[in-house]
């Protein structure tokens, strides 16, 4: 059993807004050569892998990255 909390580990406050440091993180999670892309290409290539333990890996460095 588990108890989830919707809340942060350290608290932000944000207080000037930066949109060209916003957008620069945000291409580093979500741009094609950012940890997002990089995850989906290792678990949609797990399953065209002949091998099970190749494809565990694949799957454990795809999540890892997330």
């Amino acid at each position: 059993m588990w108890n989830y909390e919707r809340r942060l580990e350290f608290p932000v406050n944000i207080k000037k807004p930066n949109a060209m440091l916003a957008q620069a993180i945000i291409s580093q999670y979500g741009g094609p050569d950012g940890e997002m892309g990089a995850s989906m290409r290792y678990l949609s290539q797990r399953y065209a892998c002949p091998y099970r333990e190749v494809a565990a890996v694949l799957t454990d460095v795809g999540v890892s990255v997330l």
